[in-house]
């Protein structure tokens, strides 16, 4: 395995599924996601989209939001692929012109999270905090160390629903 590590979203408990619009599915990949903001200002934040810019990391599969992510190693083959996903979240959202255009601006959002893993050991939960200041959206990282009994009880990394077998 790789020495990458990366970000899995991760729910404590069910308020995910109701303080955002679009929750992120349980080990999918996250991100930080800030780039979401740079164009908002006081008016857009109200409710649900309040929270996602205060507290969510945005997950790169399902592009919802999660309030928590836990630290994890990635096997480095999975990189491109997720990149390939957030470029064509830039072309299909954003309006960027194709994928291959997208890539590099998708890689250095991955880059930028892999930085704020790799100090951390595997099963760090993280926290974001952002605000809005005249010079743009600030963002704050806060790492949670839990005791490894609780957290082998949290941090499960999903399967899809489908891949559960049927009792």
């Amino acid at each position: 395995m790789s020495g990458t590590k990366l970000a899995r979203a991760i729910h404590l408990d069910e308020s995910d599924m109701n303080v955002f619009f679009s929750p992120a599915r349980a080990g999918e990949w996250a991100i930080s996601g800030g780039f979401e903001f740079s164009n908002w200002g006081e008016a857009d934040l109200t409710g649900k989209a309040r929270q996602a810019f205060a507290n969510g990391w945005l997950g790169v599969e399902t592009f919802g939001r999660v309030t928590f992510v836990a630290v994890t190693q990635v096997e480095d083959s999975e990189l491109h692929d997720i990149a390939r996903g957030l470029a064509q979240h830039f072309v299909d959202l954003y309006g960027a012109p194709n994928v291959e255009a997208a890539m590099g601006v998708a890689q250095e959002e991955i880059a930028h999270m892999i930085d704020l893993c790799a100090d951390h050991d595997p099963n760090t939960l993280l926290t974001v905090e952002r605000e809005l200041t005249e010079a743009g959206v600030r963002e704050r990282f806060r790492s949670i160390k839990p005791d490894a009994a609780q957290l082998d009880q949290v941090a499960v990394h999903a399967v899809p629903e489908d891949d559960v077998p049927k009792l």
